[in-house]
């Protein structure tokens, strides 16, 4: 599973560079832009190929997958504690999420292991050294004794895949190795490869 998040803030060519990793065939694209309202959301999916959007996982405004055939949606840590985990699941209540993908973030391995909601796969970072956040120090994680699908973020190139598999990830979770290179496309193209 590859999964890759979308650049925070925008940058030149994004969307025809994401049409561009859907066509080379990208199956999980995650919007998340914390800077951007609803409305601002919307505009940014009416710009994608609508039969692409079935690809797409949301971080913020998990009401958008009653507008649009998105994905699913997703948990960022503070979020889940907020909602999930202290019970509090108002924010469920009017979305139609029955056939839809049900994510979230972590930070420690742990909190994956005895986290009681069956979420569909689990972001847990960072495995190596950041390459979009600086400062952010891979820690190596080893999940092959947590028997739940996780994937790995952090400093993910096509030379460090087989790494991630043998600390037991079934994912990677790329941001930086693809939004901060000069060909995206043919980054993601050399992860893909190394990771079939």
């Amino acid at each position: 599973m590859i999964v890759v998040i979308a650049p925070e803030t925008d940058v030149k060519n994004e969307i025809n560079t994401l049409h561009q990793l859907f066509e080379a065939g990208l199956a999980c694209y995650h919007l998340r832009k914390p800077a951007k309202n609803y409305e601002e959301h919307i505009a940014y999916l009416k710009e994608i190929d609508a039969r692409y959007h079935n690809r797409i996982v949301v971080h913020l405004f998990h009401e958008l997958v009653n507008e649009f055939n998105l994905k699913g949606i997703h948990f960022q840590e503070q979020k889940r504690k907020d909602t999930i985990e202290s019970k509090q699941l108002d924010s469920f209540k009017n979305l139609q999420v029955p056939d839809k993908t049900i994510s979230s973030s972590f930070h420690e391995p742990e909190d994956i292991a005895t986290c009681g909601f069956n979420f569909d796969y689990h972001l847990l970072s960072p495995v190596f050294s950041s390459i979009s956040k600086k400062g952010y120090e891979g820690r190596g994680f080893n999940v092959n004794a947590i028997d739940k699908t996780i994937v790995g973020m952090g400093g993910v190139t096509s030379k460090n895949i087989e790494s991630f598999k043998s600390l037991g990830y079934k994912g990677v979770g790329i941001l930086g190795g693809i939004w901060s290179n000069n060909k995206p496309v043919e980054a993601f193209n050399n992860i893909k490869q190394h990771f079939e």
